[in-house]
């Protein structure tokens, strides 16, 4: 199990995650980054979330690996 941590950010503000989560491996790692990532889109409100990122960090605080929320959400109409 390893700790891992899911900050999210644009240009202007940051969301950081300060308590982590215990993940048995990568895959599991981008299904809970993927997870959040959506309930963040869905929850209702006036954020565009296409220009955030999320930034997954290990428990030293190393960069796993980067998701694109535009990834989830395809290009507007």
């Amino acid at each position: 199990m390893t700790q891992v941590y899911f900050h999210c950010a644009n240009a202007q503000r940051a969301l950081l995650d300060h308590n982590g989560t215990e993940v048995a491996d990568l895959v599991e790692a981008h299904e809970r980054a993927t997870g959040i990532a959506r309930v963040l889109i869905a929850t209702p409100g006036p954020e565009d979330w296409r220009d955030w990122t999320m930034h997954i960090n290990d428990e030293f605080g190393d960069e796993i690996f980067v998701l694109a929320f535009s990834s989830l959400l395809g290009k507007p109409h």
